[in-house]
């Protein structure tokens, strides 16, 4: 626990806006997004500039004590919840917050890490501009916890995820220097890029304070799709042609099973089914035109959709009639994750096989971990355009959360990420690894990348004081799995 003089200090330095130690204020920062991981703080820090960043992370540096970065506390493996020691001081970032500068003529956009995903859309929008990511939380997303986290997204298919929109960032590293990077260059070549560290470190190697971000312009038209198919390989031929047919207009691809859908219209309300009927698969595909050159997406769409019902390889489809049916079809796909959790316990895996071997990793893998584990039933949804699928393995109706978790998450989770790795694939695809997968990252993992991320872990931060705990493991874990 910090002795009182630390509070002292960082009570002056921040004021009563950016200091509490009262655990009735902290309390709803300790729990992750998905209720799995609880902690405690000795304080949480609220930081309003670079500056304060700097001289806080100096104090804990002076004083040891570990810091835990959070941004909107949106994550999905609990990469911003403290350990339960309550030594931890909460650094939230939320605070830094200002918009400071949006250049259309370079499609830039440079602002703080705590200004939220949704807030940035729109102001950038009311330049003609659009920030190309976008995913389920954006309503409490901060662009420091998207970078930290190197976030994914919907559009991750034609733009890429978070890393290939970070032109230029501004960080405190562990002893408190202020790395600045925020110049958009297009060649830097002076040996490591600190700034590609950074993203995706989950604040283990420095707090991320500032960004450039890339923009792209705005829409001129976009057409969404709600198309059925019989299983994820049809839907996998489909993404095929459909990349053949509309090269540069693709931006999403989404499948989900009707299982999903039937819980987000039990637990969501104001959503509805898009199509009569009820089919074994869907995906949502999203056609846009940003350029003056391309082609109507709406027409294409209308004649390629009509080829894939005469072929067989749709069984149904809608196209939406406007803006309002578009965010309707979208709403159902990022209501997902929020219709399962009231569905009941679930174990969530986040994960990556090269694009052409997901559809078969679904259709052959689901059955035997069913069969395996009687009562349980998967849920797969997701991107499918980039070969991340979110895999949900659901308990068994009537099962007690807690009991269930701890007598079967181990082995259901370690089998699952086995068969990832046998596909070549990755145990996490765009939510990171945080706490919630520390264990198994560390049993699947090659030495080498262990030993280079610890190796770059102890040089950056030699006292271990930036958001222990997450993301790197430790040299016993690895040994111990």
């Amino acid at each position: 626990m910090p002795e009182n003089g630390t509070f002292e200090r960082l009570s002056q330095l921040l004021g009563p806006k950016g200091f509490t130690a009262s655990q009735d204020e902290i309390a709803p920062w300790l729990t992750d997004w998905r209720g799995r991981f609880s902690g405690s703080a000795a304080a949480l820090l609220s930081p309003a500039t670079t500056a304060e960043v700097s001289q806080v992370v100096r104090l804990a540096s002076e004083y040891g004590l570990p810091l835990v970065p959070q941004g909107g506390n949106s994550g999905m493996v609990a990469g911003a919840t403290p350990d339960r020691s309550g030594n931890s001081l909460l650094l939230s970032l939320r605070r830094l917050n200002r918009i400071e500068e949006i250049d259309p003529r370079s499609r830039l956009v440079r602002c703080g890490a705590g200004v939220i995903l949704q807030t940035l859309h729109e102001a950038v929008a009311e330049q003609g501009l659009r920030f190309p990511l976008t995913l389920g939380g954006k309503g409490s997303a901060t662009v420091g916890g998207l970078i930290s986290t190197n976030a994914g997204g919907t559009q991750v298919l034609r733009h890429g995820t978070m890393r290939s929109l970070v032109a230029g960032l501004e960080a405190v590293l562990p002893d408190g220097s202020v790395y600045t990077a925020l110049a958009p260059l297009k060649k830097d070549n002076r040996g490591y890029d600190l700034k590609h560290l950074l993203i995706g470190a989950e604040g283990t190697l420095g707090v991320v304070t500032r960004a450039t971000l890339q923009l792209v312009p705005a829409l001129i038209e976009r057409t969404t799709a709600w198309v059925a198919v019989d299983s994820p390989t049809a839907a996998y031929e489909l993404l095929l042609r459909a990349s053949a047919a509309f090269s540069g207009m693709l931006e999403g691809f989404e499948i989900l099973p009707d299982a999903a859908l039937q819980h987000v219209l039990k637990h969501i309300p104001g959503t509805r089914s898009p199509l009569a009927g009820s089919h074994p698969w869907y995906a949502l595909v999203e056609l846009v035109k940003d350029r003056p050159d391309q082609d109507s997406p709406a027409g294409a769409a209308e004649r390629f959709l009509g080829r894939m019902l005469e072929q067989g390889l749709a069984r149904d489809a809608v196209i939406a009639a406007n803006e309002g049916q578009a965010e309707a079809f979208w709403k159902i796909r990022d209501s997902i994750a929020e219709a399962e959790r009231a569905e009941g316990p679930a174990l969530q895996h986040d994960i990556s096989v090269p694009v052409d071997a997901m559809a078969r990793f679904i259709e052959q893998e689901s059955p035997d971990i069913e069969a395996r584990y009687p009562g349980t039933a998967i849920i797969a949804f997701g991107h499918l355009g980039d070969g991340n699928i979110h895999y949900h393995v659901k308990a068994p109706k009537g099962a007690v959360a807690d009991e269930w978790y701890g007598q079967y998450a181990h082995h259901i989770s370690g089998d699952v990420y086995d068969r990832v790795a046998s596909y070549g694939g990755s145990l996490s695809a765009e939510h990171g690894i945080g706490q919630a997968k520390l264990a198994e990252f560390a049993r699947l993992s090659d030495p080498a990348r262990l030993a280079a991320l610890r190796a770059v872990k102890a040089a950056l931060d030699p006292k271990g004081i930036m958001n222990p705990g997450k993301l790197v493991p430790l040299a016993s874990a690895s040994a111990a799995a």
